[in-house]
């Protein structure tokens, strides 16, 4: 790796690694940020990854991808989950529990449904 000697590398290697990571400009139509800052883990983030998880075992769909993401600032509204689609504003879901997991990726990442009833808000760039 090149070393990084100022702002320009910065803006450069920023600019790279968000093409990679954005569901707007990488392979993925779909990614997952299941926030599990400790606020997330207490609240039982843990076992809606786990459900997750198991929705991704049983999917052919290859084009999701799963972030383990930090404290969104929501620590009230935990365990929260956002769906970030291609083409559209993400949403954020809160108080997500094994079963609601398992109704939002079936119902939003696979249908393209907002479960508006989990849902905490729109989250545009």
């Amino acid at each position: 790796m090149a070393r990084i000697t100022g702002k320009e590398d910065l803006l450069r290697v920023k600019e790279e690694t968000s093409k990679k990571i954005s569901p707007q400009t990488s392979d993925f139509n779909t990614k997952i940020l299941v926030h599990m800052g400790t606020c997330g883990i207490a609240a039982g983030a843990k076992e809606v990854m786990e459900a997750l998880q198991e929705e991704l075992r049983q999917t052919e769909a290859k084009d999701i991808q799963v972030v383990a993401s930090g404290c969104a600032g929501m620590c009230s509204s935990e365990p929260n989950v956002t769906i970030e689609r291609k083409g559209e504003p993400g949403i954020m879901y809160q108080y997500v529990n094994r079963d609601k997991m398992h109704q939002i990726f079936k119902r939003h990442v696979i249908l393209g449904e907002i479960q508006t009833e989990f849902a905490l808000s729109k989250i545009s760039e």
